[in-house]
């Protein structure tokens, strides 16, 4: 196993106001998630941090979208000190922030080569800016990584695309709607709904995405973990709750099965928001069962 080292990216740029006036929480998530032993559990060798710009609830005139500015900026930023990361043979584990994190990962990996994406998450994010309501790249991340959208954030430092469309796999979106859903099916990328995970069966799932990755020739592949692909009762601290997901058993059994493969290049974890979880207890169990299957899937 690589030397992990801890990246914090803080940010909530990707997503609306909670109210007026109220910006999400999920910023906290790497203090929240050190507070409650992610760093002690995974003992990286070193961890970094890279504050985000200042969050605005604005919409860019010419795109619909928020914060596009500073997202810009802070993905190319991002992908700098990931790519420093990766050249020095460690394993960058992300901890945002909400999806919009994905541009500097996405970056970081198109600089370095041909790479695949496994979307682990209770929404797709492959969505065009005319269906969303709010503006916000985090419902769009998807998309806009496999080059999807204005080309002010999908051709940043002229990379387009970042992940090639028949790279990325979507799994575990439960928000059945055929407008929705309509996107990412038309689309080149491999989806999977969490009903269609659990009629394939998840240990062939994921068997099926590395073996595509290796007769691809890809050189790795990125894990992008959204907590909302949890079951909404052990998983509630989120910005768009839904019903069902993903129970831990079959969480730990999908994931278990990503985190030991040699082709995993790093992964991120978004969108727990600590102001939505009181008490902790809901970050107590997520961190003790993604590091008790990281640390096994690497021993």
């Amino acid at each position: 196993m690589k030397a992990i080292c801890i990246i914090e990216f803080p940010s909530n740029l990707g997503l609306k106001e909670l109210h007026p006036g109220k910006e999400p929480g999920v910023k906290h998530l790497p203090d929240w998630l050190r507070k409650h032993n992610l760093y002690t559990a995974l003992n990286p060798e070193t961890v970094l941090r890279l504050d985000a710009p200042a969050y605005s609830n604005q919409k860019d005139v010419e795109t619909g979208i928020l914060n596009i500015s500073s997202l810009i900026d802070y993905a190319i930023h991002q992908s700098q000190l990931i790519t420093k990361v990766l050249q020095e043979d460690k394993f960058p584990f992300i901890v945002g922030g909400d999806c919009s994190i994905l541009l500097g990962s996405a970056i970081a990996l198109k600089q370095k080569g041909n790479y695949g994406l496994f979307y682990l998450d209770g929404h797709t994010d492959f969505m065009d800016v005319s269906l969303s309501e709010t503006g916000g790249v985090g419902g769009m991340a998807a998309s806009i990584v496999t080059g999807n959208g204005h080309r002010k954030l999908t051709n940043i430092l002229n990379l387009a695309p970042y992940i090639k469309e028949e790279n990325l796999w979507c799994v575990g979106n439960r928000e059945y709607d055929d407008e929705y859903e309509n996107e990412i099916r038309q689309s080149k990328a491999t989806y999977i709904s969490l009903e269609i995970l659990r009629k394939k069966r998840i240990k062939e799932c994921a068997v099926s995405f590395l073996s595509e990755i290796e007769s691809k020739n890809l050189d790795g592949f990125w894990l992008h973990i959204d907590v909302d692909v949890l079951n909404d009762l052990v998983m509630p601290c989120v910005d768009s709750r839904t019903p069902d997901g993903l129970t831990y058993d079959e969480f730990n059994e999908l994931t278990f099965i990503l985190f030991k493969s040699n082709k995993l290049a790093g992964l991120e974890i978004t969108i727990l928001d600590p102001d939505l979880d009181k008490t902790g207890e809901y970050t107590t169990a997520f961190v003790d069962n993604i590091t008790s299957a990281f640390n096994k899937a690497n021993n």
